[in-house]
């Protein structure tokens, strides 16, 4: 493995590996699907025929980092054999990549993870506040640089996650569980909702860590063979198809995909233990998830 993988991924880390990326592999896509608050880039990355993409989503949560090295690994996994002809599990990927694309955006909230990493000094002008809200080690960093958990701020039962978060006391901006004033009112968010809206996105994977879980319905509207594909995705991982609750069961990202375009979303809860996950995780993680990945692009 290359550095990338052995150093927590500090987002100048993430534009190396995705320049070194796109050097290596021509025919893999890169590009911005808008910026942070702090105004980094929000890379995508992709490979295949787009317009039938999966789309997978990592480190929304910025101490959920590992996540980012795992969706990076993958992908890089997928260039490698589909430009050098090799088959992956049996599957031609020049053929596959004709009829379908995988679309990877593997730092959703780049501030974020700068902050756990980095602390409070690399959110520049929010350096004070970031400050005030820290009440640990910005190790327990999981929201965007304004102190919005950017879990929480999407468009799906808004209104019942915010009783939720007064009822635990949780009523203004903070280092995880805020969900904002407003849905969508970070630019992350609204950056993967534009993303998921203007490529028509036909199925989603958000990647969190830790408990070794798989989600996959939010409301009526869920489609009917969901649960056939995360019990898919359990055969071939191991991991628990199981439903969140609590401040975990509104407003995310897999919620809102499910309740807006009535097509599949799954969240991948990654690893066991405390997070953040050490890096020393990620070769047994992914043994373990590289064939579950590549399985859901196919179904």
């Amino acid at each position: 493995m290359d550095q990338f993988y052995q150093n927590p991924p500090t987002y100048e880390l993430l534009c190396n590996k995705v320049q070194q990326m796109k050097n290596t592999y021509p025919h893999m896509r890169n590009f911005s699907i808008g910026k942070s608050v702090l105004g980094r880039k929000i890379f995508a990355l992709g490979i295949g025929n787009l317009k039938n993409a999966t789309l997978f989503v990592a480190a929304i949560h910025a101490q959920e980092w590992l996540t980012c090295m795992l969706v990076t690994h993958f992908l890089e996994d997928l260039c490698y054999h589909e430009q050098n002809q090799k088959p992956l599990f049996d599957t031609n990927l020049t053929d596959m990549f004709a009829e379908r694309g995988l679309i990877v955006v593997p730092m959703a909230n780049p501030d974020g993870v700068e902050i756990a990493l980095n602390g409070a000094a690399s959110a520049k002008h929010l350096r004070r506040q970031v400050d005030r809200m820290l009440t640990a080690s910005t190790r327990s960093w999981q929201a965007n640089a304004r102190g919005i958990d950017l879990n929480h701020n999407f468009n799906a039962g808004f209104q019942e996650l915010k009783a939720m978060e007064r009822a635990a006391g949780i009523t203004r901006p903070c280092e995880r569980q805020f969900g904002g004033y407003t849905p969508q009112s970070e630019p992350e968010t609204r950056a993967l909702v534009h993303l998921c809206l203007g490529l028509n996105i036909k199925k989603l994977l958000a990647f969190h860590s830790q408990g070794e879980e798989i989600y996959y319905s939010y409301g009526p509207n869920t489609p009917k063979n969901a649960k056939m594909i995360a019990d898919a995705l359990k055969a071939s991982s191991g991991y628990q198809v199981k439903n969140p609750t609590g401040l975990a069961s509104h407003g995310g990202l897999k919620d809102w995909f499910i309740n807006h375009t009535h097509r599949n979303g799954f969240t991948i809860e990654i690893g066991k233990g405390e997070n953040p996950l050490p890096i020393s995780d990620l070769p047994g993680i992914y043994h373990k998830l590289r064939e579950m990945m590549f399985i859901s692009l196919l179904i």
